[in-house]
């Protein structure tokens, strides 16, 4: 049994579109055409690859055809290249979805993709997500490549080191004489709100742990994206983590270990030219930023 590639790329349109209508727009062909299509492919497998709900969510069975899309429209993106039609008028562009952390995406990776979109037709399609999980975009077929802290591969990927993010706990001035007056003691940091990025952020419970203090019953607050983040610690509304490259100059440093954070690249295991470009700026953007993995 063969995949059709033009089917298979229609299941990753409806992935990415999150509905047929979506979807039908971006292909240029009909609702109709769009629905006709899953079920044609469906049919063939036996099994099914999109549960219609809104947003559309992928099956198991429909996650592995969706990566077999995308690896398709590399190999073939790489091959038109090859061959010298990637400099043609009106050649195709080729979106690259990839996972990363946010406070990588706010502190150093933006910087190699800027570079790179001005040397290649690429549109890139930015998935966050804690480091901690973006390897699973990488399982599911959502995501090409993706910035993780695991070291151990995903199946059917390559892994390299990129290097360490450092972090270290500070609060404002303001803050520090209110609640640390006499230094962040433990008993004083049990009664200090902090600043968690969601509830899957642990770096300011694994500081506080090295400090003797249960994370368990602190306040807290709950600011959910990387800039604004840093800003709610520099206006005072708790004391917080925030990576070395991101800066705290004015703020006070409440001393203790830092909190360091492992960074890999994980990408799929292709021949493929482009990817292998986007690893190298990735990587070299990495080396001048990171600390390096001891």
């Amino acid at each position: 049994m063969r995949i059709d590639p033009e089917l298979a790329a229609t299941v990753a349109a409806v992935a990415d579109e999150g509905t047929l209508d979506a979807a039908s727009r971006l292909l240029r062909i009909t609702p109709s055409a769009v629905s006709q299509r899953l079920k044609t492919l469906e049919q063939q497998l036996g099994r099914i690859l999109i549960v219609r709900s809104k947003p559309a969510r992928l099956t198991e069975a429909g996650e592995a055809v969706v990566r077999l899309a995308r690896q398709i429209a590399l190999l073939e993106h790489d091959a038109l290249s090859g061959v010298g039609l990637d400099d043609e008028s009106g050649a195709r562009r080729i979106t690259v979805p990839l996972a990363v952390n946010a406070d990588s995406m706010a502190t150093w990776f933006l910087a190699p993709l800027a570079r790179l979109s001005a040397r290649h037709d690429i549109d890139f399609d930015l998935h966050r997500d804690d480091q901690n999980f973006t390897a699973r975009l990488l399982e599911s077929g959502t995501v090409m490549a993706a910035v993780t802290s695991e070291s151990v591969p995903v199946a059917g990927c390559s892994v390299t080191a990129l290097g360490v993010l450092e972090y270290e706990a500070v609060a404002a001035p303001a803050f520090a004489d209110r609640w640390f007056p006499h230094g962040a003691t433990a008993e004083a940091l049990a009664q200090a709100p902090f600043v968690d990025f969601d509830r899957r952020d642990t770096l300011q419970h694994e500081w506080l742990r090295e400090r003797g203090v249960p994370h368990q019953g602190v306040p807290r607050h709950y600011v959910p994206a990387s800039h604004d983040y840093a800003l709610a610690v520099e206006l005072g509304l708790g004391w917080g983590m925030l990576p070395f490259p991101q800066g705290s100059a004015g703020l006070v440093r409440l001393g203790g270990p830092a909190v360091r954070t492992a960074l890999y690249w994980q990408q799929w295991n292709l021949r493929s030219a482009l990817l292998d470009t986007i690893a190298a700026e990735v990587a070299a953007e990495a080396r001048k930023v990171l600390r390096s993995v001891p």
